[in-house]
């Protein structure tokens, strides 16, 4: 009995010996066998910095429609929100106080003519008889300033006329432009010309091209103008600075981004900037020009107008799924030249789509995990395989 139980004993222990045994050579095989896993190399190429900055659209022109003398509108000659015409008719005003004004100018300059004729046969008889010693002196002297008197009079009487006739030219108000008209104000039978009744009836917009407002800080400001004044040349001569800085202009483009999120297909040129910073926001306006040929873009639109603010040479990226980012701190695991997994602290500059600009942590000739960061850890030795990362959006 005691020989059959040590029996079963060494048994037992022979199959633990075995299982032990293939265990470990399993775990072996683990231990050599590193995982596979994909790496990219770090991108170095020149990359443009980009801001955006928020900005409203105004028309190329956008002309208010007043109503320069006080009246009742008659009549209204346009269809709101269309095309119109420079020159063409679009409100008219009550004309008969004004033409009743014009009747009794032409009357009083009539009247002045009269008194002139009158003055001036008047001097004409005196002049005969002072040079015979007929009359006095005094009284040529007093014909002769009634005659001066009198053309005055009629000067005046024909200047009154012309005002009367210019005021009753306003009483029908054309368009000044070719444009788009936007909704009236005044109605037919309103009265207009005098607060709080209308004044500013509308307003025509020329909208194939359009303005873009928006602000710059001091500070970028100043960035922007440092770029604009660093033309990299060594050419002294004034003629030639002056060239370059206008073909850098040309070559400077804004982008548009519309509301929706679409980047409008029309780029545009900044043509103003404010000759001060206001002290109280401690920002300065600036204005860009976009062409609108397709009349998509109305005056009071919002948009994001996005500008290249410095040109960063030779930066450093990498795709923006391999950076880690922990209370602020950003990781990426790298591989050294043994291939293996270290983490790396880098320095993120800034998020351009997909990629990431690095400024400080990495090094162009470094390679970075792309693909299963959950299954690696510093330390480990893996099997890396490179691929090239093709990024949706190109940063330059």
């Amino acid at each position: 009995m005691k020989i059959a139980c040590a029996k079963v004993k060494t048994r037992y222990f022979a199959l633990f010996i075995f299982i032990f045994l293939f265990s470990c050579e399993n775990e072996e095989k683990k231990a050599v066998s590193p995982p596979d896993i994909n790496v990219v190399k770090v991108i170095q190429k020149d990359t443009p910095v980009y801001k955006e900055f928020v900005g409203q659209m105004y028309g190329l022109k956008d002309i208010p429609i007043r109503a320069r003398v006080e009246g009742f509108v008659e009549g209204l000659f346009f269809n709101e929100g269309r095309a119109v015409k420079k020159g063409q008719l679009l409100y008219s005003i009550d004309p008969q106080p004004f033409m009743a004004d014009v009747a009794a100018k032409e009357s009083a300059l009539a009247e002045a003519k009269i008194i002139l004729v009158n003055a001036e046969n008047e001097l004409a008889r005196y002049k005969p008889l002072a040079a015979i010693n007929a009359v006095s002196k005094s009284d040529l002297d007093a014909a002769q300033a009634t005659r001066d008197a009198s053309e005055a009079s009629v000067d005046a009487a024909r200047a009154n006329l012309r005002l009367s006739e210019i005021n009753l030219s306003y009483t029908k108000i054309l368009a000044p432009i070719n444009g788009v008209i936007g909704k009236t104000e005044a109605r037919e039978g309103e009265f207009v010309g005098k607060e709080p009744n209308p004044v500013i009836l509308n307003t025509v917009s020329r909208i194939d091209t359009m303005r873009v407002q928006f602000f710059l800080t001091e500070s970028e400001y100043l960035v922007l103008s440092k770029e604009w004044l660093n033309t990299r040349s060594t050419n002294s001569n004034e003629a030639e600075l002056v060239k370059e800085r206008k073909q850098k202009s040309r070559e400077y483009m804004l982008e548009l981004i519309l509301s929706d999120g679409s980047t409008y297909n029309h780029k545009g040129q900044v043509d103003f900037i404010n000759r001060n910073i206001d002290p109280s926001t401690g920002s300065m306006l600036v204005q860009a020009h976009f062409p609108n040929p397709d009349k998509l873009l109305r005056p009071g639109l919002y948009a994001k107008v996005k500008a290249e603010m410095e040109l960063v040479e030779n930066a450093l990226l990498i795709p923006s799924r391999c950076v880690s980012e922990l209370q602020g701190q950003y990781s990426v695991m790298a591989l050294t030249d043994s291939n293996t997994v270290v983490l790396k602290q880098i320095m993120v500059m800034g998020y351009f789509g997909d990629l990431v600009m690095v400024s400080k942590g990495l090094t162009k000739d470094d390679q970075v995990v792309f693909e299963g960061l959950q299954k690696v850890r510093s330390g480990l030795k893996i099997n890396p395989t490179l691929i090239e990362f093709e990024s949706k959006i190109n940063p330059e």
